[in-house]
């Protein structure tokens, strides 16, 4: 099994639905690493690291959100591994 790391651009009603946090909780589950956060133009930013499955199903996951999020459009780049990180945080 290989590592990903994926950057992803979610649009729509994300922001203020605790897209954020949900997809926090998740990443920890799957012992993904990486960080989301809020851009000023009303989307969210996620940036992925860790095994193929798990980052695929957080990708996966990204498509809906959380459960008052209302998801238009998600716009995925893959990157170089790096191993960068060592947890998945929430950026402000």
């Amino acid at each position: 099994m290989g590592k990903q790391r994926v950057r992803i651009f979610v649009k729509g009603k994300v922001q203020g639905v605790f897209f954020r946090q949900a997809l926090k909780v998740l990443a920890k589950k799957k012992n993904v690493s990486g960080w989301v956060k809020n851009l000023k133009d009303g989307r969210v930013e996620v940036l992925l690291e860790g095994e193929d499955l798990d980052v695929s199903s957080i990708v996966e996951w990204c498509h809906a959100g959380s459960a008052n999020a209302r998801v238009e459009d998600i716009d995925i780049k893959n990157e170089k591994f790096t191993g960068e990180f060592s947890k998945f945080d929430v950026l402000y």
